[in-house]
This record gives structure tokens, sequence and C-alpha cells, in this order.
């Protein structure tokens, strides 16, 4: 177990901090806060100069604080999962009215005399609402407004939201570092901008008027020793929905097994997701969250815990859940081989240590688990979402997606989705062309073909990224269900769905258990859970409702099964801080978790029959 190099005291935690500034090159002689902007500058590089100059923040400030909360993208004025709006992440969570920190949208809108809405939906105003409030906090923090780049840190350290040293100075770390690094990039809607380097030494004297308190208690994180890991518990107490934001299960010993590692992307930046894990009104946490920039790894959760991260209690309580700091729709903008290299490092180790089959049935993506009921599997996050590399992932991992041996390969074809990744550029709404991980559904054999419609979301057969409903992702397996020339069929989501497979460039030969319904049903029902009988359960535990997600499996259709296990049921009805206190239910009743569509599910054994093969 590898104890975090962050959890020093305090003098050691500051010498520590000096150690990291130090490395930053020297600061350069104070300049002019803005210099004039040539006349063909992009219109997004403009605004932002316009903001420096009208509020008295550094251009370069104002820039790597946005490049480190959104990549410049605007998202379309949509909130992130941690309520922040726009390329600056101003924050608003209405049910939450006495902390600041979740209401920096309405504090900039104050500052501007503007209303809230005006800031979500138009970028400029949104900039400039964050160099409103940027220079309200350099005034709290250094008396004024600084001309040097160096005496703004306290500033931003504040802009992070946190009142907690680790989370509000490794915010205000990133941005330097930026800063003296610089950066440039298109953004998804066709604006270039760049931060020049510029060196720049931080003045941590500007964060003595914040008085940040150190972090609870740092217990040992569980990480490899090659990674900079800390530990930064998430909440874990009495709130006003109960308790939250995981339960303290011990499942090393007799609870449930650990069977998944589930891949998620923050939706938004790290520090911000390690702060509202924190907060008790999120109702959310995860074990781990991995940087962008660095591959810095935050444990939040105990992995002998349960955090709250799947959607699905079944899931929860059997995975182990590891956030990437990015948002799913801008791709590379986040997912860098730096992300992928710690990520598959500490997924290596996790699958090891807690003995998880190394395969793309076992390391999930969110976007592949199931809702736990119809109402629910409409709404599920399709996070890491098209632009995860999944073949490059699975290799960095140790088991790369690669053709069944011909003595394992199904007679009655399995095949593994598998594109080349940097040639299959799909088009995806909102999204600049770029290499993607899965193949569209067709309802026919032609382009020309309608999407596939998925029965049980509303918005469906469309190119939008959340549209899970049409898209077979890299390493799902399916039984194919027929071919005709350069197009093959596969059973998916109860309906026969034709994508583009030229000469079989698009897939390699898989292997598997292939079920169908048993002979005599025409159909069988589909669950998001394995749940046990209910004569499983004792009389003091109720037993949850096994409830279908709205499909039916037809007769003559078959399905790749990629588990078979009992139902299993995990009790854990109040806060507690002694395990023990809770129960696991084990049932008689089998089911198979079988790859149903985009998404995994589960259905009864007694329902069906595995194929001869």
């Amino acid at each position: 177990m590898h104890h975090s190099s962050f959890a020093k005291p305090w003098l050691g935690w500051l010498l520590a901090l000096f150690a990291l500034t130090a490395q930053l090159r020297a600061g350069a002689a104070p300049t002019e806060v803005t210099p004039a902007l040539p006349t063909n500058v992009d219109t997004r590089q403009a605004a932002f100069a316009a903001a420096a100059r009208e509020f008295g923040v550094p251009e370069a400030i104002l820039l790597s604080v946005a490049y480190n909360l959104s990549r410049w993208e605007q998202h379309d004025g949509r909130p992130s999962t941690t309520a922040g709006y726009g390329l600056m992440h101003l924050t608003k969570l209405d049910d939450d009215p006495n902390d600041p920190s979740l209401h920096t949208l309405d504090r900039a809108a104050q500052l501007l005399g503007l209303p809230t809405g005006r800031l979500t939906r138009d970028p400029d105003q949104n900039i400039r609402g964050a160099a409103a409030l940027l220079a309200q906090y350099a005034r709290e923090t250094t008396g004024g407004l600084p001309v040097r780049e160096a005496d703004w840190y306290g500033a931003v350290a504040k802009y992070s939201g946190s009142t907690e040293s680790d989370a509000a100075l490794s915010f205000a770390d990133q941005v330097y570092t930026a800063i003296n690094a610089g950066a440039e990039r298109q953004t998804n809607d066709g604006h270039h901008l760049k931060l020049a380097a510029k060196s720049v030494r931080p003045n941590l004297a500007t964060l003595a008027t914040l008085r940040l308190r150190r972090s609870k208690a740092q217990g040992a994180a569980d990480c490899p020793k090659e990674i900079a890991c800390r530990f930064i518990p998430a909440f874990y107490g009495q709130s006003e929905a109960g308790y939250g934001n995981l339960d303290a299960t011990n499942r090393s010993r007799g609870g449930p097994a650990i069977r998944y590692i589930v891949i998620h992307d923050t939706e938004s930046a790290y520090d911000r997701a390690v702060i509202w894990f924190q907060n008790p009104k999120s109702g959310v946490s995860a074990h781990y969250v991995i940087r962008s920039a660095d591959g810095e790894v935050t444990q939040m959760v105990d992995v002998k815990q349960t955090a709250w991260h799947a959607g699905n209690w079944f899931f929860n309580t059997h995975s182990i859940g590891l956030e990437h700091e990015g948002y799913a729709i801008d791709g590379a903008a986040w997912y860098n081989e730096r992300l992928y290299q710690t990520s598959a490092r500490l997924v290596r180790y996790l699958a090891a240590r807690y003995k998880i089959p190394k395969d793309r049935a076992h390391i999930i993506g969110h976007d592949e688990i199931p809702g736990t009921s119809r109402e629910r599997q409409e709404r599920m996050h399709w996070d890491p979402g098209p632009y995860w590399d999944w073949g490059h992932f699975m290799a960095l991992v140790g088991a790369p997606i690669k053709p069944a041996p011909r003595w394992r390969q199904a007679p009655l074809s399995i095949v593994t989705i598998n594109p080349p990744f940097q040639q299959n550029r799909q088009p995806v709404t909102g999204a600049p062309l770029q290499p993607a991980n899965f193949l569209y559904l067709h309802q026919a054999p032609s382009l020309s073909a309608p999407l596939l419609d998925d029965p049980v979301l509303t918005d469906s057969g469309t190119q939008k990224a959340s549209d899970w409903g049409n898209k077979a992702r890299v390493g799902q397996r399916y039984a194919l269900a027929e071919r005709q020339g350069d197009w093959a069929a596969i059973w998916y989501g109860g309906q026969k769905a034709w994508f583009f497979d030229p000469k079989g460039a698009n897939t390699i030969p898989g292997r598997g258990v292939l079920i169908t319904p048993r002979a005599g049903l025409g159909s069988i029902p589909v669950y998001g859970t394995a749940y046990p009988e209910a004569s499983a359960f004792p009389a003091e535990i109720p037993a949850p409702e096994l409830t279908t997600i709205g499909y039916a499996l037809p007769a003559g259709q078959v399905y790749v099964a990629v588990e078979r296990i009992r139902g299993r049921y995990y009790h854990a009805g109040i806060y507690s801080l002694d395990p023990a206190a809770d129960r696991y239910v084990m049932g008689k009743e089998a089911f198979y978790r079988i790859q149903f569509n985009h998404r995994y599910a589960f259905v009864k054994a007694a329902d069906v029959e595995v194929v001869d093969r």
C-alpha cells in the first residue's frame, strides 16, 4: 500500500509546495497586463483580452483558468456534473444556498448587473463574469489589482471554490503550470485560442488571507508506487437526504465481491470533481479521480467501501469507479497519453490486487451499465463517450483486443467490434470529426438507411453523442445475425442492427457463450440488476423489486453471455460506521449477464437456453 506523499504535516506540506513551485522557471519582469492585439485575432481570444483590460486581470491568468476548467469549451451553456456553466465554470446549485462556492454564477452576474442566463448562454459574458470575480478575489487577497501574474496565486486558489488546501492549491498550481508551458487548441465550436508560454513563479504569500484548511486525516492511498497518488476522503456522514456519499462496506470480508472496474469521465475539471465528492449535497463519489495534465491520482473512497458512482446499485456494490478528468464530447482534448498510461497502471494494479479479469466484460465504461428500471435506463450517463480509445487502453492494461484463437471461435459467429481507432472518424453532432470508438448501427444494410431507433430512448436515431442506442463500441461482442456484401447484422437490443464491415475490416472473430429464449417462449424480460428471489431475504430486509428495463428479448434472437451468476443484493439501509450492521443476501436463482445493446443487461437463466455449438 503506497503512502501518499501529499499526506504531510503543515510544515512538510508547505516545504513541498515551495519545492513544486521552485520547479517553475523564474518569473519575468512585470509587463503591461494586456498588449495590443492584432486585428486578425480570434473573436474568442479577443473576448479574453477585452475582459482582462476591463477588470484589470492579466490575460494569461484568465486564459489559464479557463483552459484548466473547460479547455476553453462553452458546451452550449449546459451545466457540468459539478454545477458549473460555460468555459469559466461559473457555479449554481439551487438546493444549497449557503455555500458561496456553489453560487459564483449569481455573484458574477450581480457584479456585471446582468441576469444569470446571459452568463450561461453568452461566452463573452461568461468570461467577463469570471474576470470580475477574479478581480474581487485579488482585492481580497492582496488589497488591490496586481500587475504581475505571480501575485494572482491567492485569487486563483480562491476561484477553485475550495477552502481545503489540497484541492485549492492543486488547481492554482495547474493554472500556473499551464502559464509556464503555454497551450493552444481549436475548440469544438471553431475558435482558435492560444496561451503563450511565460515564466512565472507564483507568490505564495498571497495565500495568507485565505486561511485554507488542511484536508481531513489522510489515509494511505491504495495505488501502485510508481504513480503520484494522494488520499482525500469523499464525504461520509449524515445529510439532509439521509447520508452520503458512499457506503462503509467491507468488501474484503464476506461482503460483495469486487468484479468490475468502471471507467468514467468527470464532466468537469479534476479539482472541481474532488471538491464535489466532498460536498454532502452531491450524493455521488468515486474511488479514484485522475488528472489529465499529469496523471495525478486522488483516491477518495477506500476500495473496500462502496462508492456511489455507477447509477446502478448492483454495479456499485461490485465495482471500483475510476473518474478521468474531462468532458466526453471533447475527446482527445482531455484523453491524452499521460491519462491513459496512469489509468492503465492503476487498472493493472487493481485487477491483480482484487482478482478482476482483465477483459472488456469486466473493465467497462459507465455508458455500458444498465439502468435499474425503464425510467432510469434512459437517464443513464454515457461517459467516457465516443472518443475514449478502448483499443489502446486495453493494450496498456495488458489485455489487447484481439481475435479469439481459431479453436475457440463460435461456429455461429460472434463478432467483436474493433474498427481501427485513428481511421474510424464517425460524425457526431456538436463535435469535430476525430477518431471514434464506435460504429453506427442502421435499420437496413445501407448508409442511407435510418439509424437504429432505441425503444426506450425518447431522442433516438440521431448522431448525438448521448444517443447510445445506435452505437456499437470497441470491444463489445455480439452474435452475428447475417451478412450482405459489405454489411453485417448483429442482434442488438431486440432488433437486427446493420453496420458497415467491408471484408470484416471493423470486426474480429469473438468467443463466448450464446443464449437464446427457451423453446416455447415468445420473448423474455430483460433486467438491469441480478437481485435474488424474494424468498432469499430474511424478514427484516425488504426484497428489492426486480424490474425490467423496457425491452423484450424475442424468440430466435441470440446474444453473447459474458458471465453466469447467482442473484445477489447488498442491503445498506442505514448510515453506519459498522459494516457488520449491513447484510449481503445471496439467492438461488441464476442470471446471465449479456451484451444486450450498447449496455449490458441480465436475463434469468431459467428463461434461456445455451445455443448448441
